[in-house]
């Protein structure tokens, strides 16, 4: 009788122990399984989704014009449009306050009333005209680039002038296509629209640079 029970002792321990060694199995399986999507998921530099051809434009023009204007050391390679910058409509697609339709603004809009608009970097003036849709506008060339400035009140400057960074081009206005006051600035290279943010992006680094050096030139102030 001993004999007996001992056997079926050790034969339901046995058994126990076979459906907690398959218990602890499938558990690890599925713990397994859940974590994969978890390594998919963290993906590395190579299986990144690549840029899109307008951003893989404006960052190769963001570096070329970077070069550009640090190859000039004679004057400030790049200033600011305007004495104030606030953007009041960006670059891309938007509902268009005419059609009421979405379309593509191919500018930057930047709040200005009737003041004076600035040559950003050292160029030509090619081009001094007037449309219904861009109204009175400039359009300087500087190396690989155009830069239109549109809906002015006034321009100041006829084809051919040659312009440095911070010649006052023309002055602000609302004429042509608009809906107020405001400086609309195209940026363009080779013909294809580029998003002109990164002017205002490169004015902030060469300004904060300018900045820091300033400070470590003269630590006391």
């Amino acid at each position: 009788m001993k004999q007996f029970l001992l056997i079926t002792i050790a034969a339901i321990f046995c058994s126990s122990a076979t459906v907690f060694a398959q218990f602890n199995t499938v558990t690890q399986t599925k713990a397994h399984r859940k974590a994969v999507p978890k390594t998919t998921q963290s993906t590395t530099p190579e299986q990144q989704p690549p840029f899109s051809p307008c951003q893989r434009r404006d960052s190769l023009a963001f570096a070329q014009i970077q070069t550009q204007t640090e190859q000039t050391d004679r004057l400030p390679a790049l200033v600011s449009p305007l004495r104030h910058i606030s953007v009041t409509s960006p670059f891309g697609y938007r509902r268009d306050p005419f059609t009421k339709r979405k379309a593509l603004h191919n500018g930057l809009d930047l709040k200005a009333n009737y003041e004076p608009a600035y040559a950003m970097m050292q160029g030509e003036v090619i081009k001094v005209g007037r449309d219904k849709r861009s109204g009175l506008y400039v359009t300087l060339r500087h190396g690989d680039f155009t830069i239109s400035y549109c809906h002015l009140s006034q321009s100041l400057v006829t084809k051919g002038t040659h312009v440095y960074p911070g010649t006052v081009i023309a002055m602000t206005g609302n004429s042509g296509r608009s809906t107020g006051p405001h400086l609309h600035l195209t940026l363009k290279k080779d013909g294809k629209n580029i998003n002109p943010a990164i002017l205002l992006n490169l004015i902030k680094q060469t300004s904060m640079s300018n900045m820091f050096a300033e400070n470590t030139a003269n630590p006391e102030n």
